[in-house]
């Protein structure tokens, strides 16, 4: 995407300068992909067996 600033000139995707916008335009709100705010407690206590096994297994591991 290329964005053109007050200057006359369009800065292409690896400009340094960050672009804005005043609040009439804001970019939209987008919908996060995962959340595990959206997750069941069950699923929360599952995931996190499931990654303090997996963090177990690389002691043991690391141990051996």
């Amino acid at each position: 995407m290329i964005y053109s600033d007050t200057h006359g000139h369009d800065h292409g995707p690896g400009h340094p300068h960050a672009h804005s916008h005043g609040p009439a335009s804001p970019h939209p709100a987008q919908q996060a992909p995962w959340s595990i705010l959206r997750m069941t407690v069950v699923s929360r206590v599952g995931a996190a067996l499931a990654v303090s096994a997996g963090m177990w297994v690389i002691v043991w591991l690391a141990m051996r």
